[in-house]
């Protein structure tokens, strides 16, 4: 059994990694901790576990073999280095740090400690994404010649997000560098390393801090070009993957799949047949690799790259220019 200590219950996913947490068959919640001390008290009164005020006293539990961290993002690199140092196994929500030599601050610490890191990127796991990258795997839509990708909620404008996600200082961002992250890495995946991004972070609604409207073209060194979208203030949109190649085209909406190719016999849209089951979710392959050493199919080069075309995206939009990756 896996016993784990959730940290926080500041980002709105906490509540969903202890669901999961629950319902996985060897992993444990033992103890809360939250940097918030009244939400961390009535979130381990409701889960029925100990609530501890001080995070050193937790992570010096012998008991507790790994943490699922959940708060502020600008906490990240702080606790996630304190969890490692103290040989805890470390489940982060995105994204894993603000910057590039942070995260390879982290990876060290992780190595040097021999934890296993996951980040949570869980349509990388997705069945319409697999199928995606298979069908650019085997040529079906010849080279890639672009990508887009839109992740967008209400969440501004309905208001629903709490509060302190608009804060500039505990974010680091707005939208981009929470939902859009799932744009940025899938089109990492698919599209493979950048080399240049330009980006608008657009603030609509004038009292925010952040920005709740952005959009970044990625450039990349295939020579193919990524168009990567979301929002706070978009009400009914759709989650869509495209990808546009020399022999075809995948159409994604929300989970529907199609395909056209002339790379197939019939040249007109198609539902394809052959899409992948879902594989294990970031949580089950973190478990799996504390309990078994498997390896996760989520990377650190996906953890870093994450963040590395944020950070190149906020540049962009403060410098108003075009970054170049090194």
């Amino acid at each position: 059994m896996i016993k784990v200590a959730m940290l926080s219950k500041w980002h709105v996913h906490a509540v969903d990694y202890a669901r999961e947490a629950m319902q996985h068959p060897d992993i444990e919640i033992s103890v809360i901790w939250d940097e918030d001390s009244a939400r961390g008290e009535s979130w381990a009164a409701e889960l029925g576990v100990p609530f501890e005020p001080k995070l050193e006293n937790v992570l010096k539990n012998p008991d507790i073999d790994g943490v699922i961290v959940d708060t502020p993002t600008s906490m990240h690199k702080e606790v996630i280095l304190a969890a490692a140092q103290h040989n805890k196994h470390i489940y982060s929500e995105k994204v894993l740090a603000f910057t590039v030599a942070d995260c390879e601050e982290i990876f060290q610490a992780v190595e040097q400690n021999v934890v296993q890191l996951m980040l949570s990127l869980p349509r990388l796991t997705e069945d319409y994404y697999l199928y995606a990258q298979k069908a650019l795997d085997e040529g079906l839509i010849g080279t890639l010649t672009s990508i887009r990708c839109r992740c967008a909620h209400n969440g501004a404008v309905a208001d629903w997000l709490p509060e302190y996600f608009y804060d500039k200082k505990l974010c680091g961002g707005g939208a981009l560098i929470d939902l859009g992250a799932h744009p940025i890495y899938l089109s990492n995946r698919l599209a493979g390393p950048a080399k240049a991004v330009t980006a608008r972070l657009h603030t609509f609604l004038d009292h925010l801090q952040v920005d709740d409207n952005a959009a970044v073209i990625v450039e990349y060194e295939s020579g193919a070009l990524g168009i990567l979208e979301t929002s706070f203030v978009s009400n009914g949109s759709p989650f869509q993957l495209e990808l546009y190649g020399t022999d075809g085209t995948i159409m994604i909406e929300d989970t529907s799949v199609k395909i056209r190719s002339t790379k197939l016999s019939n040249e007109n849209w198609a539902t394809p047949s052959d899409i992948p089951a879902p594989i294990p979710t970031p949580m089950e392959q973190w478990a799996d690799a504390i309990q078994n050493g498997a390896k996760p199919t989520i990377t650190t080069d996906d953890m870093l790259k994450l963040t590395q075309i944020n950070e190149a995206a906020k540049q962009s939009h403060e410098e108003n220019r075009r970054v170049v990756i090194k």
